[in-house]
């Protein structure tokens, strides 16, 4: 599990986020992902997993203080690239994620329910094969399928000694169905929730850097919402994902994860 760490999300136009990297430069270098990339960003592909009910994206739109996700990350559709299963968990303010990667031929046996095996793991640590068993946990308890295939380009800013602070700025957030655990990257006819703006995440353990008050100052930010996955739902409707009615989140198996 890391370490507890907060973000604050900002929604810019494109002439704006080329001011703030031209700022953030000063103090973070592009992540390695990003050198030579067209924007120096590279692609992030996400597979939210809900009930029908669309419990998660009620948790968020009600603005539940401890919520979490259920997603598979994955960065390419090639069958040796790794899939990552994540749960993004928010308490108060503070954001934290347990993530294991699994070999993709692995996913619909593990969407399935039945438990990782270790030539399955793409790590021998043994925190992937926990945060994976926890994850299957929290699917069966909330009865959770694929949803929904949100994808973005991404550029990273890190600092070149340490991971107290980082930058990120999301373009072209996409959404659609996928009912499906395919991992395949290709998109039929994808909304935009998010139009052309760009969303700059601050990222950040333990005490927001004075250069970041500064950046919210100079360039005078509004933080805000940008949920990825709450908006593609939105803008395509609940319905289409199944979710016809609002549930009782206080009665969610999955109350014991925050215990």
């Amino acid at each position: 599990m890391q370490r507890q760490r907060f973000e604050h999300k900002y929604l810019l136009p494109e002439s704006l986020a080329v001011e703030v990297r031209d700022f953030v430069s000063g103090f973070l270098e592009l992540d390695e992902n990003g050198i030579g990339k067209p924007d120096f960003s590279y692609p992030v592909h996400s597979l939210y997993l809900d009930g029908d009910n669309l419990a998660t994206y009620w948790m968020t739109i009600n603005g539940d203080k401890n919520r979490f996700k259920l997603r598979l990350r994955f960065y390419s559709h090639s069958p040796n690239a790794p899939v990552f299963f994540e749960i993004k968990r928010r308490m108060n303010n503070c954001m934290i994620k347990e993530r294991g990667g699994v070999l993709q031929s692995a996913v619909p046996y593990l969407l399935d329910g039945y438990p990782p095996t270790a030539d399955m793991l793409f790590s021998s640590d043994p925190k992937h094969d926990f945060a994976v068993r926890h994850f299957l946990e929290l699917m069966r308890g909330l009865d959770a399928r694929p949803k929904a295939h949100i994808a973005y380009q991404r550029e990273a800013w890190v600092h070149p000694e340490h991971d107290e602070f980082r930058v990120t700025f999301d373009r072209h957030v996409r959404a659609e169905p996928r009912f499906s655990g395919s991992c395949s990257t290709e998109m039929q006819s994808p909304k935009y929730p998010f139009g052309k703006e760009v969303i700059l995440e601050l990222k950040f353990t333990n005490r927001f850097p004075d250069w970041f008050r500064a950046l919210v100052q100079r360039f005078d930010l509004m933080q805000c919402g940008a949920a990825k996955y709450c908006e593609g739902v939105a803008q395509i409707g609940e319905l289409r994902f199944g979710g016809h009615r609002q549930p009782n989140v206080s009665a969610i198996s999955a109350a014991s994860y925050f215990a």
